[in-house]
């Protein structure tokens, strides 16, 4: 779910989406399809977790320890 949230929190703006879409090279419509896959959703923490800025602005709006997230990606099968 916390993967999901963050990719909420990407989609919101324009700049974000296009740092993700750019940085993960996925097309915009293959989204939704993608997002069903751990793989994915995982990588969705892992651009989240390379960029200090964005991780801790989405912490800050979810209210989360930045570590939080980190532990997630984690649990998605990453280390």
């Amino acid at each position: 779910m916390l993967a999901i949230q963050a990719l909420g929190f990407i989609a919101e703006d324009p700049e974000r989406m296009g740092a993700f879409l750019g940085a993960t090279g996925i097309a915009p419509e293959a989204i939704r399809d993608a997002a069903r896959s751990p793989g994915f959703l995982a990588g969705v923490l892992e651009h989240m977790l390379a960029d200090e800025s964005l991780l801790l602005a989405f912490a800050d709006s979810t209210g989360l320890d930045p570590a939080a997230i980190a532990q997630a990606r984690g649990a998605l099968g990453g280390t």
